[in-house]
């Protein structure tokens, strides 16, 4: 088992997205007030933003998931698939309120972000982006763990300090 590390995301760019492609959906874990994990599947959209990436994720405003993230906003995002393939995004993910972040986000989960990846939100939120109903969270990683099932190879992004 060998573990590559680096603070160039594109270097793991390609690999990333062939994941995301390939298992689509999440394990989105948060922390409650006791600091005890809770986990849900969901499906986030992703995009490369000044050399980062950055995840968009269409949810309900539910009590609990907003209780988590406004006391802890660290998040992981696990993707699994039955070849052993994983994909962990260590995080932080906040509430996007303004409405050119979900219009957005929106038009990522229609185009697919990466294309294969999304969903026709208005099939959830029929009022569309506009919808009171619909929420955006951003995803900030701080850092990504990529195993490659055949090997155990894995790679490590994690950016350099600011």
């Amino acid at each position: 088992m060998t573990t590559t590390r680096t603070s160039d995301f594109s270097t793991v760019q390609d690999t990333f997205f062939t994941y995301v492609r390939d298992i689509k959906y999440a394990t989105m874990i948060t922390v409650d007030r006791r600091n005890r994990p809770r986990a849900r599947v969901l499906l986030p959209v992703w995009e490369i933003v000044d050399g980062r990436p950055v995840g968009w994720l269409a949810a309900y405003k539910t009590p609990v998931k907003t209780a988590h993230l406004a006391r802890n906003p660290h998040t992981t995002y696990s993707y699994w698939n039955p070849r052993q393939n994983t994909l962990h995004v260590d995080s932080r993910s906040t509430w996007s309120d303004d409405r050119a972040t979900k219009h957005h986000a929106w038009d990522l989960y229609t185009k697919g972000g990466p294309p294969g990846v999304g969903y026709d939100p208005i099939h959830y939120w029929s009022g569309g982006p506009d919808d009171p109903e619909y929420e955006v969270i951003r995803i900030d990683p701080w850092r990504i763990q990529l195993v490659r099932g055949s090997d155990l190879r894995s790679n490590i992004w994690q950016p350099d300090p600011d």
